[in-house]
């Protein structure tokens, strides 16, 4: 699958074990299928030419795959598997692992061809324990070629996510706004997870935009792509220029700041002095940067930030930044709407002010900030400083609302909801969309609000959820919560209100 700009391209390394007391050729044959099996899934693959019996050919492995490129591996038991070497390679190859087994073809193969690799999956699982060396195991292992090419397809999203995440930097600009302390970013955990930071002030922010000349060829091509893409929503054309000039310094200083890493993300200021500064709102210019694989989260919300990039990893779409902001009015709904599985207390709305991007909206067109417009101008007069939102309703159809955060003591915890985007006009401003999760209204009080979650969350549009629960297990995260129905309780819920 064709990456988003600024993501890892993932090339799997199909690594075949072989215990010495089982024939090495059952391993050697059965790789050969599976590698047939993944490019037949359109996957990317370099079957390791060395199959791994002991420590000195787990070496060899690792050497092979890093000199051809592969970044992710699927460690394959064609037969029991030593579990000493190939956790020696898990631990020594640097990219995440899928670990897996062959099943036994047919009854005519149960002597000279059994490999037994349904139980040497249990001895390489408590070895790579001992090791502290985590790896992706699929809910069915053990499979024959087809059935595991399609779990490497998934595996290959997962460690897009994790390849991504290893190589990002976060650069913000500014403090978060005095009442956004829900934004809270304790660093470690990012540290941690293999994210670099790099913080800046509001007054870096201006001096990029101002050293950007309004005559500079960047600033009329990126203008005359903003045009086109707005089309007849180019409410505000005498706003592009300024605009144009405010994406090429983002885009100008991520290109010179990678420093360490791969890949870029923004977590910026946007509001209440930005206005006053720049002369317009970024929001627009946040959905184009998102567009390009980019996402830029409002309000200095790093988690906002990294959530987004996450998102986007799993889905292989541009994301946005929303809030799960408003309630549904009944009269909105209607009594004929198809709920998509879920209840009417089960519907929200996620709104934002305009940084979805132009491909994730079903209709837009450049507007102003409504909410600032009210705090910093005349309600009577033509918005002026507040112009540069896009505005509309979502696209409808799938989609996945996430968050990986930390607490204020640095403990690690995510929420995935899948669910979907209705197409109901919300009758409202901004960037919003009718959301209809199932089960969305105790999850919303018992894990949103129970484990005291920001209001923002990132929107993939798709079902990623069992990918980004997958990515974020690898990545280390334990506590993922999730909606659940009425059957199954969240810990310290009353079961008398549930039940009755």
């Amino acid at each position: 699958m064709k990456s988003l700009p600024n993501a890892p391209v993932v090339k799997l390394g199909i690594v075949a074990v072989s215990r010495d007391c089982f024939p090495i050729e059952l391993s050697r044959k059965r790789s050969r299928e599976l590698v047939k099996a993944c490019r037949a899934a359109g996957l990317k693959v370099y079957p390791c030419p060395t199959i791994i019996e002991n420590e000195n050919d787990a070496m060899q492995a690792v050497l092979q795959c890093r000199e051809n490129g592969a970044n992710a591996a699927v460690v394959y038991l064609g037969n029991f598997g030593p579990e000493g070497p190939l956790s020696i390679f898990a631990q020594h190859f640097g990219g995440p692992i899928m670990l897996c087994g062959a099943a036994e073809e047919s009854k005519d193969t149960l002597v000279g061809g059994r490999g037994d690799a349904f139980c040497g999956m249990l001895s390489a699982s408590y070895n790579l324990d001992l090791r502290d060396v985590p790896v992706y195991m699929p809910q069915m292992p053990v499979g024959l070629p087809g059935e595991l090419a399609e779990k490497a397809v998934h595996f290959e999203a997962v460690a897009r996510c994790v390849l991504g995440v290893w190589g990002v930097k976060i650069i913000a600009f500014g403090p978060r706004p005095q009442d956004f302390f829900a934004c809270n970013a304790p660093i470690k955990p990012l540290y941690e997870l293999g994210v670099e930071v790099m913080e800046n002030s509001e007054l870096d922010m201006l001096m990029l935009y101002q050293d950007v000349l309004e005559d500079d060829k960047a600033v009329a091509a990126t203008a005359r792509d903003m045009a086109k893409e707005l089309g007849g929503g180019n409410a505000y054309p005498d706003l592009l220029r300024k605009l144009a000039r405010f994406e090429v310094a983002l885009t100008r200083f991520a290109e010179q700041n990678m420093g360490s890493k791969e890949y870029v993300i923004f977590a910026n200021k946007c509001w209440p002095a930005f206005a006053r500064a720049f002369g317009f709102v970024p929001c627009y210019v946040n959905s184009r940067l998102s567009t390009r694989g980019m996402p830029v989260a409002c309000e200095v919300d790093l988690y906002g930030a990294l959530s987004e990039y996450l998102c986007l990893l799993a889905s292989n779409k541009p994301v946005t930044l929303l809030d799960i902001n408003n309630t549904v009015p009944a009269d909105l709904i209607g009594k004929k709407a198809d709920l998509k599985g879920a209840a009417p207390e089960d519907l929200f709305m996620g709104f934002h002010c305009g940084n979805s991007p132009s491909v994730c909206m079903k209709d837009c067109s450049m507007k102003f900030q409504l909410i600032m417009n009210r705090l910093m101008e005349d309600p009577k007069a033509e918005p002026d400083i507040t112009r540069g939102t896009l505005e509309g309703q979502l696209r409808p159809g799938p989609a996945t609302f996430f968050r990986l955060q930390s607490s204020a003591d640095g403990y690690l915890m995510s929420y995935i909801a899948p669910g979907n985007i209705l197409d109901i006009d919300p009758h409202s401003f901004g960037g919003i969309g009718v959301f209809a999760i199932p089960n969305f209204a105790r999850f919303y009080r018992h894990v949103l609000l129970g484990r005291h979650f920001p209001h923002h969350g990132a929107v993939a549009f798709g079902n990623v959820a069992k990918v980004l629960f997958d990515a974020v297990k690898l990545l280390g995260v334990e506590d993922i919560g999730v909606p659940l129905p009425k059957t199954m309780l969240y810990p310290g819920e009353n079961a008398f209100e549930v039940l009755s």
